[in-house]
């Protein structure tokens, strides 16, 4: 039962940074990258499809991204999805490509990254916890209905902290790695 509990905890908190991992990819650093337009949905004959499934994506030049439509009749939607994410980046249509201008970010719009980065920090942390808590809480529903002994439920619960901490630790880590990126100019 507790190795069990462990194990969930354990792939829960992962799969949780890697979520975080893949959200923080997609902010703007001031650089050019795919993920820029991850979250990009656009309007194709009535469905709101994920970008990447309509177009390649590449990077020519740090600061351009060259979006390429499998179908030259999405263009025009993906033009207009991407002005509609409100990226802080211009478009511009050359035949059946699309050149996505990445501009230089300001001292002031760095600066709000950075604060929209911390904040995510602390809410992946807060997701930590709840996993944390939600393995302790059934821990002490085991203790409480006599299926393991107290001294195998304490371990448990250092076991679970000493995993919670290693992955608070993995966030904040990744945090101040992407805050470096978004205040280098």
């Amino acid at each position: 039962m507790i190795k069990q509990t462990l194990a969930d905890t354990e792939e829960k908190m992962a799969k949780s940074l890697e979520i975080f991992e893949r959200d923080l990819s997609g902010m703007r650093a001031g650089r050019a990258h795919p993920a820029l337009l991850d979250r990009v949905l656009v309007e194709y004959y009535g469905v709101s499809t994920p970008l990447q499934q309509l177009a390649a994506i590449s990077v020519p030049e740090p600061r351009m991204l060259v979006v390429q439509p499998y179908d030259k009749g999405a263009t025009g939607a993906i033009e207009k999805a991407v002005q509609k994410a409100d990226l802080g980046v211009s478009v511009r249509i050359e035949g059946t490509l699309l050149r996505v201008s990445v501009p230089p970010l300001t001292e002031e719009r760095r600066k709000d990254l950075v604060r929209q980065l911390r904040r995510r920090v602390e809410e992946e942390k807060v997701t930590v916890r709840n996993v944390r808590r939600e393995a302790v809480d059934a821990i002490k529903t085991a203790l409480k209905n006599r299926e393991l002994p107290e001294d195998e439920a304490r371990r448990a619960e250092t076991d679970i902290q000493k995993m919670t901490d290693r992955f608070v630790k993995m966030i904040d880590e990744i945090g101040e790695s992407r805050e470096k990126d978004v205040m280098t100019p």
